[in-house]
């Protein structure tokens, strides 16, 4: 009797036919989903790179106290960063090597900007098992081809750093990069 009762109840429907129950459960999915947003934008948005982050991601070079035939180390992303200035000398000997020959080619055009040959920015970190290279400046030991020289295991790079001698497989790396003006770089 009772569960006849039950049944026998009619459903309480608007004059446009939506019953309570079909409202309940929007407005509990619309709720859960604002509670979902909730949640995920800090979540997302603490994934973000912090300010310190997006500082590193770019460096700034004045290159004006840079005499030819020497250069600098600066720091990019946390590695080492050579900047040199190569002289008549130091490009003649470069463009001379034939790119046929090399383990990995690339002229000295490729691996400058158009116009400033004389500015050789690569990464200070040997493509073998990422040591430091000696050679950027003219005190330090530049190996048989005049570039730079990796004591850990010998890798020996020519004055366009591309590999000459020893394990290394690739040339230094070259980052992008921007001269914001004739003496200044931006690398990043």
């Amino acid at each position: 009797m009772v569960s006849e009762a039950v049944s026998d109840t009619p459903e309480l429907v608007t004059e446009d036919g939506v019953r309570r129950r079909d409202f309940i459960n929007i407005a509990a999915i619309s709720a859960a989903g604002v509670g979902g947003l909730a949640v995920l934008v800090p979540l997302i948005s603490q994934m973000a790179p912090s300010a310190d982050v997006l500082a590193a991601s770019s460096t700034d070079v004045d290159l004006s106290a840079i005499a030819a035939g020497s250069g600098i180390k600066a720091v990019f992303r946390s590695q080492p960063l050579f900047v040199r200035h190569l002289t008549d000398a130091e490009i003649a000997k470069a463009d001379a090597v034939p790119v046929s020959s090399l383990r990995d080619p690339a002229t000295l055009d490729d691996r400058t900007q158009p116009g400033k040959k004389q500015w050789l920015i690569t990464m200070g970190v040997c493509t073998h098992l990422g040591c430091v290279p000696l050679g950027i400046t003219s005190d330090e030991n530049r190996g048989e081809f005049g570039g730079y020289f990796c004591p850990c295991h010998g890798s020996q790079y020519d004055t366009a750093a591309r590999i000459r001698k020893g394990p290394a497989p690739r040339n230094l790396e070259v980052p992008p990069v921007k001269f914001t003006s004739d003496t200044a770089i931006k690398v990043g």
